[in-house]
């Protein structure tokens, strides 16, 4: 094998970094494990490597994965987090990518990622999914330990940079911003008409929500908005898709989706409110993003951060009525959407009647979001992450390199 050769192959090897990355990961019914999904298909749709997956398992887990989950985290048990780390460190995977949210991870706001992270060899990609304003001094101590094991920190919103910066002390320098990525949809004239037929809502005005239902996500705000719409559309569909979080079914079984029912009930408007009672795949999800006239997202929770239904909405190219908590703000600024206040039934109802009778207005921005949206989508995504990788993995090479000749 000539000189040559070998520096041909050297170089590819840096370009492509075996990565591992450590994730909630599907079929678990959970944002970061579809985020964590959709970010290995693209990383390995542009590599010669095969990402390889550390998924964590909450107890009583009894799952069956897909091949590239090669290892398993038990999420309470210390001893798991040492013998994970142990063995990572061992493999041929030269960077892991954390997918952080505090409640994946083993006792008090996920403390025991730490463990694993100190005992792991390679360096650490950490992706932030949610940065609080105000820490408790516990949640303060995690997050800014997190950030001093990780050898760089990508933030899915460019204001996660100034809160890293200001509230937990973190070197700018070592954060990266990455949008959440997007499905790819191509937008084309008569496709909405066409999705709602395909779906069996032709004729109808369709408003939007989609996620795992929670308290926080707002709804009975636009059930309460909608009787004054309707006197004057009555052909409006407000659907409500997604199941019960699995957390808040845990703890309160299907309490809050109860009460919204009852919402429904009280106001008459069954023939206005459909609800989807389970997790969609993508494929459907996107089909009714792509049926969707106006989508809603009354969030009560100001500080999140980052919001991945947002994400896909505006790569839909929807027109979104949002809450002004800190991703939408930033998402739908410059016209990409309209903000409303928190908890105002009656805002949201002159949102929604600014939309239906302009429909110029709604066109303008859809086509805003749409157009903001395509660097967000996954395969440019997967080139930012890739890039951050390699250079991370080249430096820790020209390291190497330079301690075998000093010694």
């Amino acid at each position: 094998m000539t000189d040559t050769h070998n520096q041909k192959l050297h170089q590819l090897q840096i370009a492509e970094p075996k990565v591992a990355v450590l994730s909630s990961y599907p079929p678990r019914a959970c944002g970061i494990a579809t985020f964590a999904a959709d970010l290995a298909v693209a990383l390995d749709w542009q590599s010669v490597q095969s990402t390889r997956i550390i998924a964590i398992d909450e107890p009583g887990a009894e799952r069956s994965y897909p091949k590239n989950v090669i290892w398993r985290l038990q999420q309470h048990d210390p001893v798991s987090y040492l013998e994970i780390a142990a063995e990572v460190s061992r493999s041929n995977v030269e960077l892991v990518n954390i997918q952080h949210e505090y409640g994946l991870f083993g006792n008090k706001d996920g403390e025991l990622l730490l463990t694993f992270m100190e005992a792991l060899a390679q360096p650490i990609v950490t992706t932030l999914h949610t940065i609080l304003p105000e820490p408790s001094p516990h949640l303060h101590h995690i997050t800014r330990a997190l950030c001093q094991l990780s050898a760089e920190v990508v933030v899915l919103a460019r204001s996660a940079i100034v809160m890293l910066r200001d509230i937990y002390g973190v070197d700018p320098s070592r954060i990266t911003f990455i949008p959440h990525g997007v499905p790819t949809v191509v937008r084309q004239a008569g496709m909405r008409h066409s999705m709602k037929t395909r779906l069996g809502y032709s004729g109808r005005t369709l408003l939007s929500t989609f996620g795992l239902l929670n308290p926080d996500k707002g709804i009975e705000y636009v059930l309460q908005a909608l009787p004054p719409l309707i006197e004057q559309h009555p052909d409006l569909l407000f659907l409500v898709l997604g199941e019960t979080h699995p957390g808040v079914r845990h703890h309160w079984g299907e309490s809050y989706r109860q009460g919204l029912q009852a919402i429904v009930d009280d106001l008459e408007l069954h023939d206005h409110v459909q609800f989807e009672n389970r997790y969609l795949d993508l494929a459907e999800l996107v089909n009714y993003l792509i049926a969707t006239d106006i989508y809603l997202m009354p969030y009560l929770n100001p500080n999140q951060i980052a919001s991945g239904t947002l994400a896909y909405a505006v790569g839909c190219g929807k027109a979104v009525v949002a809450t002004p908590f800190c991703y939408a703000e930033e998402m739908l600024a410059d016209g990409r959407g309209i903000i409303v206040p928190f908890r105002s039934h009656q805002e949201i109802t002159n949102a929604l009647q600014r939309l239906l009778i302009n429909p110029k207005l709604q066109a303008e921005i859809e086509a805003r979001a749409y157009t903001f949206s395509r660097s967000m989508q996954w395969s440019s995504v997967a080139v930012a992450y890739r890039h951050v990788f390699q250079t991370l993995c080249e430096g820790n090479l020209h390291i190497s390199a330079a301690l075998s000749q000093s010694n």
